[in-house]
C-alpha cells in the first residue's frame, strides 16, 4: 500500500468540517479512487505560506498580476511531488496510480476542460454568488473569517448587502441560478433520456461529475443539509439533482484531520 498523499483543504464550522466546493473536486476523487489520504486543515490566512514552505505552484493569478495561491494542494510521498489545483491534481491521479479507476479520458480531456467554463456560463447575469458567499462567510472558523471578508468585500462590496434574505436582489439571483442548472440539466438530456453523469451511465462517473459535484456541496454545507435553500436545490428539474448527488454520497467520506502547522 502507498504512503498516504496528504490533502491540503480549508475548513469550517460544519459536521465533516469540508466545505469548499474546489476542494471537494480533490477529495470526492480521492475517496472514488481509494487511495489512502490524509487531511490537512490550512485557514486562509495560511494559505500562502503553507504553500511556498512545501513548493507549491500559485493555480491562478490576481488583477493585479500577482500569484494567487490556493487549495485544493496535494503531496505526495510516494513520488516526492506537490501538485495544485484539482483538476491538475486528478490528472497526476491518473497517470501515477493507473490502477483506479480514471477519471478525465484522454478523449474527454479537452471536452471537460470547456466544462469547466462552460458550468459557470450558464449564469450569466445573475449567478449563485452573492447568495452563497455570505452563507460560506458564516461557516468559516473565526481565523479565516477578517481574511475572507475583507478580499471578497474588496471586489464584491459589503457581504451582508449582496443578496439580503427577503429582498428582491436575492430572488433574482435564485431564479438566476435555477435557470443556470436547467440548462446544465438540458446538456444531460440532450439525446432526449435523462443521464445522472456526464460520460454517460453506461461508462459512469467522470471528473465533470465531480465538478458539478463540488459546486451543490458548497450550498449543501454553506446553507445548510436542512435548510430550505438546499431542498430547493435538490428537488428541482424533476428532483435530478438530487438523485445525482444521492447516487454520490458514497464518496463523500471526510477524514478527522489535523491542522497545519507552519
Amino acid at each position: 500500500m502507498p504512503e498516504p498523499i496528504v490533502f491540503y483543504d480549508i475548513p469550517g464550522l460544519v459536521k465533516g468540517k469540508a466545505w469548499s466546493p474546489h476542494t471537494w473536486k480533490t477529495r470526492y476523487t480521492l475517496n472514488f479512487k481509494g487511495i489512502p489520504y490524509k487531511t490537512v486543515w490550512v485557514e486562509y490566512p495560511d494559505i500562502q505560506a503553507l504553500c511556498k514552505k512545501i513548493g507549491a505552484s500559485a493555480a491562478d493569478q490576481r488583477q493585479d498580476g500577482t500569484p494567487l495561491y490556493t487549495l485544493p494542494v496535494i503531496y505526495d510521498p510516494n513520488t516526492k511531488s506537490v501538485v495544485s489545483d484539482s483538476a491538475a491534481i486528478t490528472r497526476y491521479l491518473d497517470k501515477t496510480y493507473p490502477d483506479t479507476p480514471r477519471l478525465i479520458p484522454e478523449e474527454a480531456d479537452a471536452l471537460i476542460t470547456a466544462l469547466e467554463v462552460a458550468r459557470w456560463a450558464v449564469f450569466p447575469e445573475m449567478d449563485p454568488r452573492p447568495i452563497i458567499i455570505p452563507a460560506v462567510f458564516s461557516i468559516l472558523r473565526p481565523a479565516s473569517q477578517p481574511y475572507f471578508r475583507e478580499t471578497r468585500e474588496k471586489r464584491l462590496g459589503k457581504l451582508e448587502e449582496l443578496a439580503p434574505r427577503g429582498s428582491e436582489k436575492r430572488a433574482k439571483h435564485w431564479e438566476g441560478m435555477q435557470k443556470g442548472l436547467h440548462k446544465i440539466a438540458g446538456w444531460l438530456e440532450a439525446d432526449g433520456k435523462e443521464k445522472l453523469f456526464f460520460m454517460g451511465d453506461k461508462k459512469g462517473i467522470s471528473y465533470a461529475d465531480f465538478m458539478l459535484a463540488g459546486f451543490f456541496m458548497w450550498f449543501k454545507k454553506c446553507c445548510g443539509e436542512d435548510s430550505q435553500e438546499w431542498k430547493d436545490i435538490t428537488s428541482w428539474d424533476g428532483g435530478r439533482w438530487g438523485r445525482f448527488m444521492s447516487a454520490l454520497e458514497k464518496y463523500e467520506y471526510v477524514d478527522e484531520g489535523e491542522d497545519v502547522a507552519l
